[in-house]
């Protein structure tokens, strides 16, 4: 509500930060609550560096591999997503060569997280959400954004700063961003032909089957674990849909035109009648 609100009354770079600006209000009203904690700040230390495998040298198990190797595959189907909706806000439309070059990135980050302790990368849908309602688009940014991250990380105090920010206050900037991009999907759908009964079809059961995971948590519970990994994200669920109806409805095979049906009316064939008037008489002269 404090984003909102501030979007609509402020003008300029601060309508830019909104957000920013809402994170910090919402914070402030959380101190009188309680519902902020100050005991990580006290035990933070003011430089910190990760000790490469902390947990142990690494280990290569088959069924591991396997395993990662699917969830590797969720993360570049949620991360083409995001390349494909920020290609639309930036109005720079994604081609297959940059939605390659985000994947290999996403694979490096994946590939250099796990030996600073770190989980593997994926993109995010916030930042692209944070894009949208900004318009700040120069990689510049992003790269400055990225340098500081990195400083947080070596700064243990600071870092604990910004987790002071509560959950709750987390979660309502997030609706806000999360909304953008599902605001920026719909803008996308606009651009197919719903007309078809096809495409229509082809969207309405991606829709359907990408909503279960998030509407009923416990769906594939009897599924195997390995499986669940996929069935489990509703983007690859949807995506993985959307791509084989799209295959089987519109490239496997040949399509025929759909024959008239047997109660169509079939105009009669015009039959050439004989001429009257001047064209009568040019053709007689000829």
């Amino acid at each position: 509500m404090i984003v909102l609100v501030l979007r609509r009354l402020l003008t300029g770079f601060l309508q830019q930060i909104a957000i920013l600006i809402g994170l910090v209000l919402g914070t402030l009203l959380a101190l009188p609550l309680g519902k902020t904690d100050f005991g990580a700040i006290r035990h933070a230390d003011l430089v910190g560096f990760p000790t490469p495998f902390h947990f142990g040298a690494p280990e290569f198990q088959i069924a591991a591999i396997i395993s990662m190797c699917v969830v590797m595959l969720v993360c570049m189907t949620e991360s083409t997503a995001d390349i494909l909706a920020l290609g639309k806000i930036v109005e720079r439309p994604a081609d297959e060569a940059t939605i390659a070059a985000g994947i290999r990135a996403d694979a490096l980050g994946s590939a250099l997280s796990p030996v600073f302790n770190g989980f593997m990368a994926s993109a995010f849908a916030q930042n692209i959400g944070l894009v949208a309602i900004t318009k700040v688009r120069s990689r510049f940014v992003v790269a400055a954004a990225g340098g500081i991250l990195v400083l947080l990380g070596l700064c243990p105090v600071l870092a604990s700063v910004i987790a002071l920010v509560p959950q709750p206050v987390l979660g309502g900037a997030g609706l806000v961003l999360f909304g953008t991009v599902a605001a920026s999907g719909v803008k996308t759908l606009t651009e197919a032909d719903l007309t078809d009964s096809d495409n229509l079809l082809i969207v309405a059961a991606a829709l359907g089957v990408g909503i279960i995971p998030v509407v009923s948590t416990g769906f594939y519970d009897r599924f195997d674990p390995h499986l669940r990994i996929v069935l489990d994200s509703g983007i690859s669920t949807g995506c993985l849909v959307a791509v084989a109806l799209n295959l089987a409805f519109h490239h496997t095979g040949r399509r025929t035109p759909a024959a008239a049906p047997p109660d169509a009316v079939v105009p009669d064939a015009v039959v050439p009648g004989p001429r009257t008037g001047p064209a009568a008489a040019v053709a007689e002269s000829r």
